[in-house]
């Protein structure tokens, strides 16, 4: 009986886990990334073979992300244990997917912010303060924490701030931390922060649009109040 060619017998340049590590895994076919996924086949079928079986029996990249652990189990050689590599990956791909819409969201006003950042904030026991950036038409691109601990000009330093808008290539940025203590008054550390952040931000042509401080289910707008 003829066995199909296992990838370790294959020369080390066509073995798709080195093409990746070589070309970067968009160069590689699906049937290869799925290989990769199922890291080895049986006896006698090669881990190629096993992709190859799970695109005729799905049909497409999709219909094999909609299917359950059992259904792809169910293919002779592949298993639970693979199966479930295969479930992980594309679950961890539609989490991605969704994350990057979500963070697409326009922000048109401060409760637009409060909104995505209430829940996360609202019950952390100590401060932290995060960076929300933007591009021209003020969508979400990117959301970062800066540091962690009590609010003052030498925690939060403009350089490493700006550092992440620039590489973002961030058009403006919001600002948001929360108090634990649940009162989102700005205390003189808030006011100093903001007021120091904003005059770095009109230096490299960067707008700082507002300034949220989170409390428990409440939030100050420092634009609103006129505090910046």
């Amino acid at each position: 009986m003829r066995y199909d060619v296992l990838i370790k017998d294959l020369p080390a340049e066509e073995r798709p886990r080195e093409r990746l590590i070589k070309y970067g895994p968009e160069r590689l076919s699906n049937r290869e990334l799925l290989a990769i996924l199922l890291r080895t086949g049986t006896k006698k079928t090669s881990a190629f073979s096993l992709a190859d079986k799970l695109l005729v029996k799905f049909g497409s990249l999709r219909e094999i992300a909609c299917a359950s652990v059992e259904e792809i189990a169910g293919i002779k050689g592949i298993g639970s244990a693979k199966a479930a590599y295969i479930c992980a990956a594309f679950e961890l791909a539609k989490r991605l997917s969704n994350s990057s819409t979500e963070l697409k969201e326009v922000v048109s006003n401060p409760s637009d912010v409060a909104n995505i950042v209430m829940n996360e904030m609202r019950f952390l026991d100590k401060e932290h303060f995060v960076i929300i950036m933007l591009d021209t038409k003020h969508r979400i691109i990117a959301k970062k924490v800066i540091s962690i601990g009590h609010l003052n000009a030498s925690l939060v330093h403009p350089r490493e701030m700006f550092k992440e808008v620039i590489k973002r290539s961030s058009a403006a940025v919001i600002l948001v931390h929360n108090h634990p203590s649940g009162d989102p008054s700005p205390s003189s550390d808030d006011l100093t922060v903001t007021r120091r952040l904003v005059e770095v931000g009109k230096l490299l042509g960067i707008q700082v649009l507002d300034h949220l401080i989170v409390g428990d289910g409440t939030f100050v707008s420092l634009k609103e109040q006129g505090l910046m």
